[in-house]
């Protein structure tokens, strides 16, 4: 069984809420499916604990995960999809660097210049501006690089989705989806938003993909995955 020091007012200690939210953000599961695991190695836990400390503890563990991450590549490949929240379909725009490590995800409500400049400038507050961004052939992209002078200099090339140009940004889609449909559909801005980036975090600290290096390689970066999520848990708490 997990073990350690508890946390003032919960009955559980970091390594078993860190455990939880892991589990909950790096596998497609549901918080029953989270409390049937748990339960498998002795702990019980109800999932209504499970989604509280989701919600409380998501963007702590994803800022501080985000301070850890590496120098991101120049080159940028951005994307926007369509996703249910609370009924109303929002845009989810998401950035990945050449590796397939995601930049950043940001839920809106519309798809227009006005949305993309925001997104740039997110990007631009976190990331070194980038030699060559590509994009799909949404028109927002261009107007909103003509209205942000730091990015003139850089290279905009635009693909076309449906022939796979752009596949980077459409495989990280797909774990998205996958979550949209186990969840059957997001229930709020806030919740969403604070799950896919959290997810995202987790997704580039267990990035490269499981079939892309040897095993011995991958175990040893799964390891060392493992190790920097602890140091998050107990930084957080």
């Amino acid at each position: 069984m997990l073990s350690g020091q508890k946390l003032p007012g919960y009955r559980f200690p970091p390594a078993v809420i860190g455990y939880a939210v892991w589990l909950y953000h790096r596998f497609t599961l549901s918080y029953r499916d989270v409390e049937e695991l748990l339960l498998e190695r002795g702990i019980a836990v109800t999932h209504e604990s499970i989604r509280t400390w989701c919600l409380k503890f998501a963007d702590l563990f994803a800022q501080d995960l985000r301070h850890r991450e590496p120098r991101r590549g120049s080159r940028w490949h951005l994307d926007e999809m369509c996703v249910d929240v609370g009924g109303v379909k929002q845009w989810l725009w998401r950035a990945v660097d050449e590796h397939g490590a995601v930049l950043e995800v940001l839920l809106q409500e519309h798809r227009d210049t006005e949305a993309a400049r925001s997104f740039f400038q997110r990007l631009l507050g976190k990331y070194d501006v980038p030699e060559i961004i590509h994009t799909d052939k949404l028109w927002s992209y261009g107007a909103a690089l003509r209205e942000l002078p730091v990015l003139h200099s850089v290279e905009h090339v635009q693909v076309v989705s449906t022939a796979r140009c752009n596949n980077l940004i459409e495989q990280s889609h797909r774990p998205t989806r996958r979550q949209e449909r186990q969840q059957q559909g997001f229930r709020s801005w806030q919740r969403a938003q604070g799950f896919l980036d959290l997810r995202a975090r987790i997704a580039n600290l267990h990035h490269p993909a499981r079939s892309t290096v040897p095993a011995r390689h991958r175990r040893h970066h799964q390891q060392a995955a493992f190790k920097t999520w602890q140091d998050t848990v107990w930084q957080a708490a």
